[in-house]
């Protein structure tokens, strides 16, 4: 009994890190959007736990809720696929539409030039964008403040992938707590969430926080104005690696 409890364990902590590691769509979206979001590394790992607490706790929610009602481990499956599809279509929808608003930042923001005539008849231009700060000095009103719209994205973006993740399922982890609920142990039960939960929390922390410690020193150049539609890439092949069951 020992060594088959033991063996269970060991089990869901194993499966926990390698799902983890092997999906894509655990760690890139925080990885990209902590880059172009100027996200602090307390932030990003705080929002990349929420997330994976969230991904992690509805299936387990949805895994009780089946045992305690009779639903056999086939249907929950199909739920769980359901659920994959869903999360799948919205990170997809995301990213297309995060990708079109870089696009669209991206063109309004192209290095141009200006021309300035000073009071003393002085003439000359330099280079500019109308995003970040401009340093040259202008008369008030001389220059229109950067997008007020990349603000309001960037806050909604932490909740967005929250809602996504809440949806995405854990289904390795339905078919391993079905074997303690069989013999009626639902301290089993949460033992072994536990183990996965934490497993998968810890692998997805991890590999954020040393992706996120490389791409801080990725020098982007004149390609940097691209950087949001870049991300909303990476949210779209992520979106299409978990339709396609990757």
């Amino acid at each position: 009994m020992l060594e088959a409890w033991g063996s269970l364990a060991t089990a869901a902590v194993m499966i926990g890190v390698v799902h983890t590691a092997t999906g894509p769509d655990h760690y890139l979206p925080f990885v990209a959007m902590s880059r172009i979001g100027r996200w602090s590394m307390p932030k990003t790992i705080i929002i990349t736990l929420l997330c994976g607490v969230g991904h992690v706790l509805s299936s387990a929610v949805i895994g009780l809720a089946g045992i305690a009602l009779g639903i056999g481990l086939d249907s929950l499956g199909q739920i769980e696929s359901t659920r994959g599809r869903l999360a799948g279509w919205l990170l997809v929808g995301f990213g297309v539409a995060y990708l079109l608003w870089g696009l669209r930042q991206a063109i309004r923001n192209r290095p141009h030039t200006h021309l300035h005539v000073h009071a003393d008849g002085t003439i000359h231009s330099h280079p500019h964008v109308h995003q970040g700060d401009h340093l040259h000095v202008h008369p008030a009103g001389a220059e229109q403040p950067a997008d007020a719209s990349e603000p309001k994205v960037a806050s909604m973006t932490p909740w967005i992938l929250f809602t996504i993740f809440l949806f995405g399922p854990c289904e390795m982890l339905i078919p391993m707590v079905m074997v303690p609920a069989a013999r009626g142990d639902l301290l089993g039960v949460a033992w072994i969430t536990l183990l996965f939960g934490t497993a998968t929390l810890a692998t997805m922390t991890v590999i954020v926080f040393a992706a996120c410690q490389g791409v801080r020193f990725a020098r982007v150049g004149r390609f940097a104005r691209y950087g949001h539609a870049f991300a909303g890439a990476v949210l779209l092949v992520c979106g299409v690696a978990v339709m396609c069951g990757l």
